[in-house]
């Protein structure tokens, strides 16, 4: 009877809903010096705790009320340092601004509600996490696919099959999610994995040092966990905890990798975030242009069949088909804002153009290759107390980018609207 009694009460209190919140938040975004087109805009927030649950956020503007749809999120790498204040929550607002002229300004009024979570919009408008255990977590846009972590466990029955898994990395879809655009294991130059970072010459410990790029010896990436994975009408983001093994498997260091993924027309928008912190002493990360740093591969059919079709694109200009720049060879290929490779896949060009933000580590030096991949490295130390935290964006669209729309890409990038809460 007794336990009647208490599951009735237990059943009782569960069914009695949490009290409705409701809030108002008004903000403008000034546009600076660059014409703002399609550009992500984040909007930090400190709530209180019960609007922890809020998804989407219609947003309004305009003498006309036009209505854009909002995303609340929790903070990303490098915006989490903070703790919140009792009884608060601190939360991010995304939100794609449609255009903003250069010198204008816009104010937005958001309505938070608990009572009114999500704001209505249909199933193939929104972005969701698939998790296959021990294999890969997938983010589709809709039902197209959009990005692949894949985590697999590291596997030493063969060759073949610690090669296979001995890191972790992102594969990209092209933007219909027809085909996948980045390189897996095996082919040209194993190592390379689509979206992926790490460190050809890695010293710790006592003067222990390791590959975290080819993953020699004992040396490994391994997915531990993850952290978090958020989606909705706005964007996809995930961040998961990835153990760096040296010698004897011992782990010398602990990652945090997130990746956000925004919907815009005309292309995929991926940014990536890292923090990686030393599990004791001192860890010095080198290497060289071609084997440390974060890295972009195109798919094996680009060095199988199209890499005479490669070109390049940076700062000065757009190159001749084939015509890479490296360092050391070229001592002035170092601290670009930005590069773009384009490459036929399929039958297809696309363009991807790489960001680098101001804040990562430089001397940043950078290399090309004619068969797909391409990216920058540095040279710096992380300790327990100085974890290292860098930043840097990707943008995948067909056909080709010009040196206007790259630079645009970097300018919203490193000099982000301006937004001021009422």
């Amino acid at each position: 009877m007794c336990r009647s009694v208490v599951a009735t009460c237990v059943l009782l209190l569960l069914a009695v809903p949490a009290p409705a919140a409701k809030t108002t938040i008004e903000f403008t975004v000034d546009a600076g010096k660059f014409a703002r087109a399609n550009d992500p805009v984040t909007v930090p927030l400190t709530l209180p705790k019960e609007f922890d649950k809020v998804q989407t956020v219609a947003l309004r503007t305009g003498k006309d009320a036009v209505e854009i749809v909002g995303q609340l999120t929790a903070p990303g790498i490098g915006f989490d340092e903070k703790p919140s204040a009792e009884g608060k929550v601190a939360r991010e607002l995304h939100f794609i601004l449609p255009t903003l002229p250069a010198g204008a300004s816009a104010t937005f009024t958001a309505v938070i509600d608990t009572d009114v979570p999500d704001v209505k919009v249909g199933k193939d408008k929104v972005f969701h996490w698939t998790d296959t255990k021990g294999a890969a977590l997938e983010l589709d846009f809709g039902s197209m696919p959009v990005l692949r972590y894949e985590y697999k466990a590291l596997d030493t029955s063969s060759k073949e099959k610690r090669e296979e898994t001995f890191k972790v990395y992102h594969h990209l879809f092209d933007p219909t999610g027809k085909h996948l655009v980045t390189k897996g294991p095996g082919g040209l130059y194993t190592h390379h994995r689509g979206i992926f970072y790490g460190f050809k010459d890695v010293t710790y410990g006592d003067n222990k040092k390791v590959d975290i790029w080819h993953c020699t010896k004992d040396t490994y990436q391994e997915h531990e966990k993850i952290l978090s994975a958020e989606a909705g009408p706005v964007l996809g983001r995930h961040r998961v905890q990835i153990a760096w093994h040296g010698t004897t498997k011992d782990v010398f260091a602990h990652e945090e990798r997130e990746l956000t993924v925004y919907h815009l027309p005309g292309g995929t928008f991926v940014e990536f975030a890292s923090r990686l912190k030393s599990t004791g002493g001192t860890v010095k990360l080198d290497g060289d242009p071609q084997h440390a740093g974060f890295h972009f591969r195109a798919a094996q059919e680009v060095a199988d069949k199209t890499k005479a079709e490669t070109t390049y694109t940076r700062p000065d200009g757009a190159d001749e088909p084939g015509k890479t720049r490296n360092w050391p060879d070229k001592k002035d290929h170092v601290n670009l804002p930005w590069d773009a490779m384009s490459f036929v896949l399929g039958g297809q060009r696309y363009t991807v153009a790489y960001l680098d933000h101001p804040n990562n580590p430089k001397e940043a030096r950078f290399s090309e290759r004619d068969y797909g991949r391409f990216g920058s490295y540095f040279v710096t130390d992380v300790t327990e107390a100085k974890p290292l935290t860098v930043r840097y964006r990707l943008w995948l669209q067909a056909g080709t980018l010009s040196v206007a729309e790259a630079a645009a890409l970097h300018n919203e990038f490193v000099t982000p609207v301006k937004v001021t809460v009422k």
